[in-house]
Formats: C-alpha cells, structure tokens, sequence
C-alpha cells in the first residue's frame, strides 16, 4: 500500500472557496439592488418630466392646468389627467411610479405639481422646500417646469 498525499481538496481549501464566492455574490447583489433602486428613481423622475412636459403643452394650448386648488392628497385624479392629455399629447400616462405607488397630480390656476412618494411609500409633507433630500427615502416633486425635491443619495452624477 502506498500512503501517499491522496489528489483532492482538503477541508480548508475547500472552505476558502465558499468564503470567497460568498464575498463575491454578497458585493454582487449589493450593486444589484443599488442599481435596481437607481433604475426606479430615474425612470420615476422621467416618467413625471415627460407628464410635465405633455401638461405643459396642453397648459400653452388652454391656459390652465385643470383649474383645481392645489392640494394634496391629489386635487386632480389620473383619469381626470389623462383624459385630457392622451392621445394628444401623450400617448399614455404611467399611473405608478418605478416603486408601483400611483403618482399624485395637484394644479391651481398656472401652478402644478406631479409627485411620488419614493422610495418607501411614504409621503413627507403638503408642502415642500426646494432642493435635493440627503434621505433616500425623500419624496420627488415636480413643479412648474423643475424638479422642486428628490432623493439625491441615489441620484448619482
């Protein structure tokens, strides 16, 4: 008999590899899900540019954005939005943001706003201040041709 080193994996060897696939897939899913949130932010904020921009056109063509006071929890209902809009200006409006919560649509005489709730689905106030939120969570506002709050934390440049 020959007692020899046998050819194979030892236990450690074989332990090391895991620990290092495991460091690999959780870095990889991290990126993943960083990226995915990133996605919805963004398609989130063009989904509500491309809606200004369509109300917008409509506002320059009847010279009132829905008269309604300007309020929320929405003043202006989607199917009051889109029957104005689609198919003139808009082929289809998104009703949910990239989070899958419905979009909220106020208007007052020349002003109007579009928001989402973001990320947790939660909304911070009736009333914001301009700028971008350190919080992730933070609502996105549109308001009169800017975007008046976002996340930056997940912007990115």
């Amino acid at each position: 008999m020959r007692r020899g080193r046998s050819s194979g994996f030892t236990l450690l060897e074989l332990l090391v590899v895991v620990a290092i696939i495991a460091i690999v897939a959780a870095i990889a899913i991290m990126n993943y899900l960083s990226s995915l949130e990133r996605a919805r932010q963004k398609r989130t904020m063009a989904d509500i540019r491309n809606i200004a921009v369509a109300w917008e056109t409509a506002n320059s063509e009847s010279g009132s954005y829905l008269s309604a006071g300007l309020s929320f929890p929405a003043a202006i209902t989607f199917e009051r939005i889109s029957t104005q809009l689609v198919p003139t200006y808009m082929q289809s409006i998104p009703r949910v943001d990239g989070w899958g919560r419905p979009l909220q649509f106020g208007a007052a005489g020349r002003v109007y706003a579009i928001r989402s709730s973001g990320r947790d689905g939660v909304y911070e106030a009736d009333s914001y201040e301009q700028g971008s939120g350190e919080n992730p969570d933070c609502d996105i506002v549109y308001a009169n041709g800017n975007f008046v709050r976002w996340p930056e934390v997940l912007q990115g440049n």
